[in-house]
């Protein structure tokens, strides 16, 4: 909710905007196991969407790179952080700020030698 209430006032919404917006709405949990795969360039993770939601907070455990996102017509890997989480923006949040926070399309890669495990909370 902070992110949120942070996210409103950027956009010179009332305070208690994206409060009654969210606040009540569901959220859901879900866990991502990517086995390592011996041939990566013929398998996808996840394949190529947007988060239909608010906000999807993601964490991803051991730091393995894998969440690629699409900009300017290519797909960038983003580099994980130690403790740190990655933030999609989703469709709702687009259309709430009419487009000034744009939904991210994004994709999950898979490794040759290493498994990864990400958590999402939507």
């Amino acid at each position: 909710m902070k992110l949120l209430d942070h996210m409103g006032k950027s956009l010179g919404m009332d305070p208690n905007d994206m409060r009654v917006l969210f606040e009540e709405g569901h959220q859901a949990m879900r866990m991502n196991y990517y086995p390592p795969c011996p041939q990566p360039e013929l398998a996808i993770g996840l394949s190529a969407h947007s988060d239909p939601v608010g906000l999807a907070i993601v964490l991803q455990i051991k730091e393995m790179e894998g969440i690629q996102v699409k900009k300017s017509g290519v797909w960038v890997p983003i580099i994980p952080l130690e403790n740190a989480f990655v933030v999609h923006v989703g469709d709702i949040m687009e259309m709430v700020s009419n487009g000034v926070y744009p939904s991210v399309e994004h994709r999950a890669a898979v490794n040759s030698v290493k498994e990864r495990l990400s958590i999402v909370t939507l």
